[in-house]
């Protein structure tokens, strides 16, 4: 029997996250994947005795306390693994930054989602939707101008978050075409996702 847990959604872009890692890391058949998820407004299976949050992704541990965010349990196993996609020195800043990035990115993308899911017609907010697309839009400009290089790196943890979070801009806003103005970034999200481990992870479609 595993020995970890993961609490999940298949189409939680952070839980595609931590799945990359655990592919890449080679300890993905350690984890058993369990459904377990909802929205601010239903719980839904959300594993809310394990995270109070009642938040997916989240982690079961047979010899310790559940874990989460997807930060954390991205680090904890590649800690497990001794898998290296937290690199050391000044390399490890820019990893971390850069996986803040794309986390935000995210988030922003979620709270679109939501107001055009949860929220009554009559009730949404454009302007609200706009300003999360001009953050994801901002980071994107930043991304093409001045990570280029670094992500003609190695893997690390940032990159995976990347990978992850310009899947889901794709999977959910693709009609908003971020690629349009971002060539370089569009060439090397491209390439990331022929990995076995984004490839075996992708959301189901529809």
């Amino acid at each position: 029997m595993s020995a970890l847990t993961l609490y999940h959604s298949a189409t939680s872009p952070y839980v595609r996250k931590v799945m990359v890692l655990a592919h890449e890391a080679g300890i993905v058949d350690q984890i058993t994947l369990v459904t377990g998820s909802g929205t601010p407004l239903d719980a839904g299976t959300a594993p809310l005795s394990a995270n109070p949050l009642g938040k997916v992704p989240t982690l079961a541990r047979a010899d310790g306390a559940a874990l989460y965010d997807s930060r954390v349990i991205c680090a904890y196993l590649d800690d497990r693994a001794k898998a290296g996609f937290y690199p050391a020195g000044a390399r490890r800043w820019d990893a971390l930054t850069l996986e803040a990035t794309a986390d935000g990115m995210l988030d922003a993308a979620l709270l679109m989602v939501y107001e055009a899911r949860l929220r009554p017609e009559e009730i949404r907010f454009a302007p609200f939707v706009e300003g999360q697309w001009l953050k994801i839009a901002r980071s994107l400009d930043v991304l093409e101008a001045r990570w280029i290089a670094y992500l003609a790196g190695p893997a690390c943890i940032g990159q995976i978050a990347l990978g992850c979070a310009l899947g889901y801009l794709d999977f959910r806003h693709g009609a908003r075409d971020w690629r349009a103005t971002c060539p370089a970034l569009d060439a090397w999200a491209a390439r990331f996702s022929e990995r076995d481990s984004m490839r075996l992870t992708a959301p189901p479609e529809g």
